[in-house]
């Protein structure tokens, strides 16, 4: 298991085929990756949960409250952060699927108070990949409401050609839920819980937790340890503001990799978030989800999970028509808030995936890394 351990951290090392590994042997190789973590990186309480051929083992370490001392379990709540984009693109295939929308129409066609702005000429599509030109990861502050974000829109002006260049915003992919949610003649909360969440069968996610939950909400903690939490801002819920835990998110894995099991405008939701739209160097970009061909090296990933990729524009070389889900790929997306860290990667065509899930906001890498590892362990 030493030799083992020791391949797996060369960054060079692609992921190959395998077969089910016994849950002493994952426990070993979990262990062995997330104990340095937590102390290296001063978190509280951390989950794993680890996906292969339908299976899932919990792995739960520390404290969802330094407060309470309450353990993390697989139940515990996570704010997910921008693993919130998923969801969000989800629901905007669920809408096309159903005919109230396609990805092509432009933005103000389902949003007529951005009539005669900039998003007459941008596209459902181009929000929802980052590419309407320009618009930034965050909301300047004095936008960054549910009162005020429409007026940023009316009077934003692109810096580059939509369909240009990548821009990762939590503006762009938010004003994309917003969209949907429109289209579908409810607000974006009430269409995710109501509507997706159950058709998914994922019991334990919110937008917002309700009272009777507010116990298995963990607490996160910030870079000098102080209780925060996700602040409320504009489109805050289609971008990075939902909250789950390790079960429901290894459910979402599952649903994610056997879409068969689910309603038909479901199955067509999942495949168009899973769809190749533009590639980025080794990135391909779906909805919500990013992919990579597989098997992958670890450098491959910790590029494409870089801070040059959150916070610089890239230009795109788009897939025309969009690809449909090769055989051989990795999906995956990061997702941070104030006090919270998450990292989701799954391999449909090995039926294996992983999810972690920690109460504070560490460096992507570091996830990244550790979930390569699960992986590599599982398909050695």
């Amino acid at each position: 298991m030493k030799h083992t351990l020791k391949k797996y951290a060369i960054s060079a090392l692609l992921l190959g085929a395998g077969s089910c590994m016994a849950a002493t042997d994952m426990r070993q190789v979990v262990d062995s990756h997330v104990t340095p973590l937590m102390k290296q990186q001063g978190i509280a309480g951390l989950t794993v949960a680890v996906v292969q051929h339908g299976r899932v083992q919990y792995f739960n370490y520390g404290v969802a409250a330094k407060d309470t001392q309450a353990p993390v379990t697989e139940n515990t709540l996570f704010e997910i952060g921008s693993v919130s984009k998923t969801f969000n693109a989800t629901l905007g295939g669920y809408a096309q699927a159903i005919g109230k929308l396609k990805l092509s129409d432009m933005t103000s066609q389902h949003l007529p108070v951005l009539a005669g702005s900039a998003f007459d000429r941008i596209s459902l599509l181009q929000l929802a990949t980052y590419t309407p030109g320009g618009l930034t990861l965050q909301f300047p502050d004095a936008a960054d409401s549910a009162t005020t974000m429409m007026e940023y829109f009316q009077h934003w002006k692109p810096t580059y050609a939509p369909g240009e260049q990548r821009l990762y915003s939590n503006p762009s992919i938010g004003l994309f839920g917003y969209a949907t949610a429109k289209s579908l003649g409810l607000p974006f909360t009430v269409a995710m819980e109501k509507t997706l969440l159950p058709k998914l069968g994922l019991t334990n996610t919110y937008t917002r937790v309700p009272a009777d939950k507010a116990g298995l909400y963990a607490q996160g903690y910030d870079s000098q340890q102080k209780p925060v939490r996700v602040n409320p801002g504009a489109l805050d819920f289609e971008a990075y503001g939902i909250k789950s835990s390790s079960q429901d998110l290894a459910r979402y894995v599952i649903a994610n990799m056997h879409p068969q099991t689910l309603e038909q405008p479901v199955q067509q939701a999942i495949a168009t978030t899973h769809a190749g739209y533009y590639t980025v160097n080794g990135m391909t970009q779906g909805l919500g989800w990013e992919r990579y061909p597989y098997p992958v090296a670890l450098q491959a990933l910790l590029e494409g999970n870089s801070t040059p990729m959150a916070m610089e524009p890239h230009k795109v070389n788009w897939l025309k028509p969009a690809q449909a889900q090769p055989a051989n790929v990795l999906y995956n997306k990061t997702g941070s808030t104030g006090g919270f860290g998450a990292y989701v990667a799954f391999v449909p065509s090995k039926d294996m995936g992983v999810v972690i899930l920690a109460n504070k906001n560490y460096p992507n890498a570091e996830r990244v890394k550790v979930a390569y590892a699960i992986l590599s362990a599982m398909d050695n």
